[in-house]
């Protein structure tokens, strides 16, 4: 049962990595303000958010199915609610798309963005009107820094990370008038041992119809870099769901959320420069002049960092 003074906490994707971190963060708040609606498109993959949970779990934490993919799904699930009273939506589901552009399937880019950009709407669809008729709410995406600057190989990710921010930076505005909030959560790689061995695991792929000269960038100058940057730079999941915290317990919420100062340079180029030729010359200097540099350079950091600066994240107060 939820209690009158606990806000009903809706997020998608929690069967691991940040979605997890966040669900458990916040059934276990000290002061028991949330209850946490956990969804997952299969609950057979429940386990690990179960132990996680402890005893939160059947009292301030609940499981539901939900397959943002789905129309009927989404809307079984918002069903499923208590007059569908949803105080803060959390939009965590998403997936990954590396390599080539030539090589991948228009398929494979399409599912890309009915997960990350389609899925979203259809939560927001779900929640929005009767956030809008009570006048309160709060909806959280969790987006990327390459929604706000792209990166080599990632064209397709980064792309339906940019529809999404666009999306929500219109519709904020619209939701202003109703004192709903709308914040993204930008993190930039986030070091899961899933996300490192689906870098490695690239490696030994076939890209076919790609120039030799490309797949050559991807596998011998990008891959050996990803890995090092995701290992030496890239934050905990428990870490971003942290700064999702913060984010909702702020009493003036940003709109834009960045968790990993070490990326606000790469961002701040971007803007630095309104003919956009900076950021791209000096990300293509990055990977294609100072690759071999680079992979040096994150190597040295991985080991020299000891985690230290993965904890300097930026708060969004």
């Amino acid at each position: 049962m939820v209690c009158p003074e606990q806000k009903v906490v809706l997020i998608t994707g929690c069967s691991s990595g940040i979605g997890l971190k966040m669900a458990v963060m916040l059934a276990k708040d000290k002061k028991k303000r949330y209850h946490v609606i956990a969804t997952m498109r299969d609950l057979k993959q429940k386990d690990k958010l179960v132990e996680a949970a402890g005893d939160a779990h059947g009292k301030t934490l609940s499981l539901a199915v939900l397959d943002v993919c789905s129309d009927e799904s989404v809307k079984q699930c918002i069903d499923g609610i208590k007059d569908r009273h949803v105080d803060i939506l959390i939009n965590n589901a998403g997936i990954g798309l590396v390599g080539p552009v030539e090589s991948i399937p228009i398929e494979e880019m399409k599912r890309v963005f009915e997960t990350n950009f389609f899925g979203v709407i259809r939560m927001i669809k779900e929640v929005m009107p009767e956030m809008k008729r009570r006048r309160g709410g709060h909806i959280i995406v969790v987006s990327s820094v390459m929604g706000l600057q792209g990166v080599a190989f990632n064209d397709v990710y980064s792309a339906s990370k940019f529809a999404m921010e666009g999306f929500c930076e219109s519709l904020a505005i619209q939701l202003f008038k109703f004192n709903v909030t709308l914040s993204m959560i930008e993190p930039g790689p986030v070091h899961t041992e899933f996300e490192v061995k689906m870098i490695q695991d690239m490696g030994q792929k076939e890209f076919p119809g790609t120039d030799p000269d490309t797949l050559h960038s991807f596998k011998d100058l990008y891959l050996p870099t990803a890995v090092n940057i995701f290992e030496g730079y890239g934050q905990s999941p428990e870490e971003v769901a942290r700064c999702t915290k913060k984010v909702i317990e702020s009493s003036r919420p940003r709109f834009r959320n960045l968790t990993n100062s070490l990326y606000s340079p790469i961002v701040a180029l971007k803007y630095a420069d309104e003919t956009g030729t900076l950021s791209i010359r000096t990300i293509y200097h990055m990977l294609y002049n100072l690759g071999p540099l680079l992979h040096v350079c994150a190597t040295a950091m991985k080991y020299l960092t000891c985690g230290c600066l993965r904890r300097r994240t930026v708060s969004p107060n």
